[in-house]
C-alpha cells in the first residue's frame, strides 16, 4: 500500500509505503508554531518508507533541535515532513498525504496543550519512553 502527497504548489511530491508506525496529535509549542494551528496531526513512518518522488531540489530544511529536521518546499513554503533522525522516523504531516485515512491513536506533549481534546485517546505528558520522553500519561 502506498500514498502520494505533495506540498502546497505541487513542486515536491513524496510517497509513503506500507503503514505508519503511529498517528496522532502533537501539542508541543514547536509543532503549534510551525504548523500555525493549535495541534499538529502527524503520521510517523520508518525513514525507509518515505521517498521523495519529484522536486527534491526544492526541499529546504530548518533544524531548531537535533531531534527534528523540519522540511518544506522552497517554492511555496508548504510544509512536508519532519525528520526525527535519532528515532529513525519521519513525521509526514497528515494533510500532506490526503489519501491516507488518518486514524489518530495518541496525543503527545499534551502537558503543553492549548486545545484540550476529549476524545478518549491516551494523552502523553511528553513522548513515549522509547523516544526519550517520560512515557507518563496525563488525565484527559
Amino acid at each position: 500500500m502506498s500514498h502520494v502527497g505533495s506540498c502546497f504548489c505541487g513542486a515536491v511530491t513524496l510517497e509513503v509505503t506500507g503503514s505508519p508506525e503511529a498517528m496522532g496529535y502533537c501539542h508541543c509549542g514547536s509543532c503549534r508554531s510551525w504548523s500555525g494551528g493549535p495541534v499538529n496531526a502527524f503520521s510517523l513512518w520508518k525513514a525507509e518508507a518515505v521517498q521523495v518522488k519529484t522536486g527534491a531540489e526544492h526541499i529546504a530544511t530548518f533544524e531548531k533541535t537535533a531531534f527534528s529536521q523540519r522540511m518544506y518546499c522552497s517554492v511555496c513554503g508548504g510544509h512536508l515532513m519532519t525528520g526525527h533522525k535519532p528515532a529513525g522516523l519521519i513525521d509526514v504531516f497528515a494533510a500532506t498525504i490526503p489519501t491516507l485515512e488518518f486514524r489518530p491513536g495518541v496525543h503527545v506533549n499534551y502537558a503543553e496543550t492549548v486545545l484540550p481534546m476529549k476524545d478518549g485517546l491516551p494523552k502523553m505528558k511528553d513522548f513515549p519512553a522509547e523516544l526519550g520522553g517520560s512515557g507518563e500519561l496525563v488525565p484527559e
